[in-house]
């Protein structure tokens, strides 16, 4: 079943997505949100499954803005920019309790929204949201560059030293920050420190939990924190599989999923899946 490609403007940019499955008026709408620094395209196991194993289902699979083709925000976002978006895009489109899917900050943005708009469903796929712990090796590493953020300039002038500081920051930062334009860099240091903790209690649909047993990025710690929170959560552990558990485990990501989606008129969804 092949995608439609489309846009709209939101925020005064071009937001891309992808449209697959019914098009029935009465289609069950699933909302697909990728993780930092990939793509509509990285999701693609997850809308084919949906598209083809869930009867009456549209799904919604977007490039998220500053990435894919969609157009990088024009102001530094935090996650409630990138969640009005997200609202201002379900509004447009008439989509009301949506089924969220989400991989990593695309998890974020699902706990978020979910935490203040009716949705169906939530799967929440090595989900970031918790604040990490930082070890003192990490904080000694920020203060010496805040301290070198505030030095070069001085020593080497404003441009000179700002290039110094750029290129100190893409050596030092992950490859997700190295990998992004100065904005984008912007954004993810700001995104990342955000934590929706508190924000879990409030989500009162369904949800699943994926997650590699060896994931880093996001580690289990994590997932089992969402579980004890979120009022109805059940938690499916994949042994040996890392942060792209889902690419990792694609065979039972494909029967995990159609299952929880599929039953939604079943009244007890995480039985299935536990």
């Amino acid at each position: 079943m092949e995608a439609k490609e489309n846009s709209i403007n939101i925020d005064g940019g071009e937001l891309r997505y992808r449209t697959s499955g019914s098009d029935a008026p009465e289609a069950r709408a699933v909302v697909i949100l990728h993780g930092w620094g990939c793509r509509a395209t990285t999701m693609a196991l997850f809308e084919q499954t949906v598209a083809e194993r869930c009867p009456g289902t549209k799904v919604y699979n977007l490039d998220l803005p500053g990435f894919g083709d969609s157009d990088e925000p024009r102001s530094v976002y935090g996650i409630d920019d990138y969640v009005k978006v997200l609202e201002e895009f379900t509004r447009r489109l008439g989509i009301r309790r949506p089924i969220l899917v989400g991989h990593s900050f695309g998890g974020r943005m699902s706990i978020l929204y979910a935490s203040r708009n009716e949705v169906e469903r939530v799967i929440l796929v090595d989900a970031a949201g918790i604040k990490p712990r930082r070890s003192l090796k990490y904080y000694a590493k920020v203060y010496a560059f805040k301290s070198g953020k505030r030095i070069l300039p001085l020593l080497f002038g404003r441009r000179k030293g700002g290039e110094l500081v750029d290129r100190w920051r893409g050596k030092a930062g992950s490859s997700d920050y190295a990998g992004a334009s100065p904005r984008m860099r912007t954004i993810l240091s700001r995104v990342v420190n955000e934590d929706l903790t508190a924000c879990l209690p409030l989500i009162k649909a369904p949800t699943l939990l994926i997650w590699g047993e060896n994931d880093t990025a996001t580690p289990l710690r994590d997932a089992r924190v969402m579980e004890r929170l979120i009022p109805d959560a059940g938690l499916v552990v994949y042994p040996g599989c890392g942060h792209y558990s889902f690419l990792d485990n694609s065979a039972q990501t494909k029967a995990v999923v159609a299952s929880f989606i599929n039953s939604i008129d079943s009244g007890r969804p995480n039985e299935r899946v536990r």
